[in-house]
């Protein structure tokens, strides 16, 4: 997908959760390269100083020391966005987490809450703290970061595959409550990044996860962040103004449906 243009994104404000490395990052860069400021919303204090040292020099950057499952700090955040930009026009859910690599059957209920709490209860309460302003400005963008785990469930990732079918769910829900109010939702499903969430992986089962993913990509390696990227910046402009509850597929063609 080809760069948008340098001013696609000029003066809107976008947020982008668990920004501060991965797939994240290359969308809070991409977004800046568009011409929109950014806040970073992560957990990690240490990656969000790095990000920001990294992104300063491409555009108005900005943080926020955010768990996506804790309601007090995302409005906090949100107020501040409201405060310093005038409010939030593009919201990108992407904080996740892979969660354990067992079968189903063998997650702990405390595994199976955390992960479902980040991916798909974390997204709904960004979506619920900043939906209200852009129905109020009858206009913005919404986007979230799926997965194709979501469409056809990966074994030994329940919970994940799980969480990220209900994000398509609230994308879908979401888009049609939102659409008569100008507010496009819409979710990406990306096959496999070879980032740094396989460092949560045990070393024991590392190998064989890598090659059983890669193994269902008829083009035969991981997505590039910047691939997805490019694809959310797309989603977060006018550019795209008649699509709304979908869900694009970015896999390789390993899910043609």
């Amino acid at each position: 997908m080809n760069a948008l243009r340098g001013d696609a994104l000029a003066g809107r404000h976008a947020v982008v959760t668990g920004g501060a490395r991965g797939i994240g990052l290359a969308i809070a860069r991409r977004c800046l390269s568009a011409g929109a400021s950014v806040a970073l919303w992560d957990r990690d204090a240490a990656l969000l100083a790095e990000a920001l040292q990294a992104l300063a020099p491409l555009g108005t950057a900005a943080t926020a020391l955010v768990d996506v499952r804790d309601e007090a700090q995302i409005e906090r955040a949100a107020a501040q966005s409201q405060e310093r930009f005038g409010g939030i026009d593009i919201l990108v859910n992407n904080a996740g987490v892979l969660g354990p690599t067992v079968p189903a059957w063998a997650h702990t209920p405390a595994q199976w809450r955390e992960v479902l709490d980040i991916n798909l209860t974390g997204a709904w309460l960004c979506c619920r703290a900043v939906a209200p302003q852009m129905l109020e400005r009858r206009r913005g963008r919404i986007v979230n970061i799926a997965s194709v785990a979501g469409k056809e469930g990966n074994g030994l990732n329940a919970a994940y595959s799980v969480s990220k079918a209900g994000l398509i769910a609230l994308t879908k829900s979401l888009g049609k409550e939102l659409a008569p109010a100008g507010v496009l939702v819409n979710c990406i499903t990306p096959s496999a990044a070879d980032t740094e969430v396989f460092a949560a992986v045990p070393a024991e089962h590392r190998e064989q996860l890598r090659t059983a993913l890669l193994s269902r990509v008829p083009m035969g390696r991981f997505v590039e962040v910047d691939e997805v990227a490019a694809m959310a910046a797309w989603l977060a402009s006018d550019d795209c103004s008649f699509s709304t509850g979908a869900v694009f597929d970015i896999s390789g063609g390993r899910s043609v449906y």
